[in-house]
């Protein structure tokens, strides 16, 4: 009996696989069109209609610079304050005061919360380094606005802490290539959503579909022999 019974479900475990595999073989139209037609549409609008964005960052260091005995003089203390003024410094970058001052120094002329968003202020973990980071839609303008965020941000340091240990270490260069829109990514995810969208209209609209059309679907769900088949004349 427990062979039978054996038998029995995986007869059933076979048949519900040959139903999945008869849906998407009906649906296969639907199934292929669908992820296309998502994928040309995120392609048009990834190359033609969003604007591209460019990206620059610098790097600055946060601490003293030493040379000849005074590097050897250098202490752990000395290590942990800078790693701690790099919050409180990074902090500083981000303030309404120097995204104001940048505004004012290259004249342009939008908000504040605008331009704030495209600058991205970032301590580096564990280090002393600040990396300022600008997205723009002109790549000269991009490393333009990074470098003179850098310095704008070092006076008001000066200006506030009263002292000069900020230093940097890397400037902005000219991106090359837009980092937004990830034209490839964008089609790739169209296609995976399409492809999804697609499964479910097709698993709808057999779960929707109660006709029966063939003599398989007599068998199938009426469980009822077939004795014949009067074929379509057109």
């Amino acid at each position: 009996m427990n062979e039978d019974r054996f038998d029995t479900r995986e007869d059933l475990e076979v048949i519900d696989l040959r139903d999945i595999w008869r849906i998407i073989k009906k649906g296969k139209w639907i199934l292929i069109s669908l992820p296309l037609i998502a994928m040309i549409t995120s392609g048009i609008i990834s190359f033609f209609v969003l604007t591209p964005r460019y990206e620059a960052s610098t790097t600055l260091m946060v601490g003293k610079t030493y040379s000849g005995q005074d590097a050897m003089m250098l202490q752990y203390n000395d290590i942990l304050t800078a790693n701690q003024l790099v919050k409180t410094y990074s902090q500083i970058a981000k303030s309404r005061t120097v995204v104001e001052k940048v505004m004012d120094s290259e004249k342009i002329d939008t908000t504040y919360e605008s331009l704030s968003q495209s600058i991205n202020i970032v301590p580096v973990k564990d280090t002393q380094l600040i990396q300022i980071t600008v997205q723009h839609i002109n790549p000269q303008r991009a490393a333009r606005l990074a470098n003179v965020t850098a310095t704008v941000f070092i006076g008001k340091v000066t200006e506030i802490m009263k002292v000069d240990n900020v230093n940097i270490i890397d400037h902005a260069v000219v991106p090359s290539a837009p980092v937004k829109p990830n034209k490839k990514l964008n089609i790739v995810i169209a296609g995976v959503v399409g492809f999804m969208l697609a499964l479910g209209i097709v698993f709808l609209l057999e779960f929707l579909d109660r006709t029966i059309k063939t003599g398989d679907d007599v068998q199938r769900h009426l469980e009822l022999p077939v004795l014949g088949v009067i074929p379509k004349i057109e």
